[in-house]
């Protein structure tokens, strides 16, 4: 009997396994996004000889698309799973609406009358995820129904008139700024910048560098495919350094606005279910394979259900938002809120057909619309020539996302 050949390279504990760990190339679908934004931004930097980049304006844009980023993050896992919600706009207006009946018209205390708006935007979202998940009628007919109904629901509640204005505890989560909690710290040329904010800001980019360096890690240990050295660093302190010059930039104008903080909370809370919860699995199970998440044991219609429960919550939200910084409740709010959400998911990476996308692409996607639209305003484009731009960036977004599931194929 003659010995089996030594397998160069394998490990002992482990036969057939490679304990070198494997070298991944970049990899432009999951990167591409971040590449456009930043030629974006840099573009619209020098069109504007930089005033896009000023404290103000940064401000600016993160307040102004704050109530779109939130409608992203539902959107973003509404589309993995394989399904779609048009009502998202109708259901900003009707809660904003319904907030604005109980705080401004019967003077409901504003913490009851929140929670109170964010039930109401559950049984919104439990109302059309029942007749989507266990009555079986595609998402498409039941949310673009709900944009009418729930249009319908803002005029019966406000007429046709608008109503405010809100407590400034309300505003202040649409248009306020952390508080100064230590004194300024001198920045050379750049002037002063509030030291808490800063504090925060490298607490943050510090974070970030253990999270990723945990991660190749982990990798490593379980002879995982990992990138370069020289990519790696540049995937982990490229993005380091921007969040830093924002948090720098921010803190030399007003400090970090109050929807930030939100958002980073949605955005990371949001990133762990995706990745690390058995909820966010099924999610991807559901929209990549319905038969496989079925055959697997993946309760398909519950998943669903609470998808569209979630994305009526966000809704509330982004409606108690978008009311708070108008300081007025109105029956046209929200109008295109559900294209922007959805433009924005699909063009952070999220596939047409399902099952694939991440929180922080849809985010990143929706950073892309706002920052289009505020360079436009800075540069005094017109209106059909910012919609022009948008539809054309939306338009490649999806077929280079075509495109590379052709690519993948045909080399397999």
């Amino acid at each position: 009997m003659t010995a089996a050949p030594a397998q160069v390279g394998k490990g002992v504990g482990a036969p057939g396994r490679d304990t070198a760990p494997r070298r991944v190339s970049f990899d432009l679908k999951q990167n591409g996004i971040y590449i456009a934004l930043a030629l974006i931004v840099l573009a619209f930097a020098v069109a504007t000889d930089g005033a896009l980049l000023s404290p103000q304006n940064l401000s600016n844009i993160i307040v102004q698309y704050s109530y779109i980023l939130v409608l992203a993050i539902g959107m973003v896992l509404i589309i993995i799973a394989g399904h779609i919600d048009l009502s998202v706009g109708s259901v900003v207006a009707a809660t904003g609406a319904f907030a604005a009946m109980l705080i401004v018209e019967n003077d409901v205390p504003w913490p009851i009358a929140v929670v109170a708006t964010l039930a109401f935007g559950a049984v919104i979202g439990a109302w059309q995820g029942y007749w989507v998940a266990y009555f079986g009628i595609p998402a498409f007919i039941v949310t673009l129904a709900g944009m009418l109904l729930f249009r319908a629901v803002t005029y019966y509640i406000l007429g046709n008139k608008g109503i405010g204005p809100f407590p400034d505890t309300v505003r202040t989560l649409a248009n306020g700024f952390t508080p100064g909690f230590l004194n300024n710290i001198a920045l050379g040329p750049l002037g002063g910048a509030d030291l808490f904010s800063i504090i925060v800001g490298v607490a943050v980019v510090v974070g970030m560098l253990i999270v990723q360096f945990r991660a190749r890690a982990g990798r490593i240990r379980y002879h995982q495919a990992i990138d370069p050295m020289w990519l790696f660093l540049l995937k982990a302190v490229v993005p380091a350094l921007l969040v830093l010059f924002l948090v720098v930039q921010l803190a030399r104008f007003r400090n970090l606005p109050w929807v930030l903080v939100l958002l980073a909370v949605l955005v990371v809370g949001y990133t762990l279910v995706t990745n690390r919860a058995v909820f966010g699995r099924q999610i991807y199970a559901v929209g990549g394979n319905l038969q496989a998440a079925t055959l697997s044991g993946v309760k398909v219609k519950s998943v669903v259900f609470w998808l569209f429960v979630n994305m009526g919550v966000l809704s509330a939200l982004a409606g108690l938002i978008f009311a708070g910084r108008l300081n007025l409740a109105g029956p046209t709010a929200g109008n295109s809120f559900e294209l922007d959400a959805i433009a924005a998911a699909f063009i952070g990476g999220a596939a047409v057909q399902g099952g694939v996308g991440k929180v922080v692409g849809a985010i990143t996607g929706g950073l892309i619309m706002g920052v289009i639209n505020n360079g436009a305003g800075l540069l005094g484009w017109q209106t059909e020539t910012v919609m022009l731009v948008k539809g054309g960036v939306l338009l490649l977004a999806v077929a280079f996302d075509v495109w590379s599931k052709r690519r993948t194929a045909g080399a397999k």
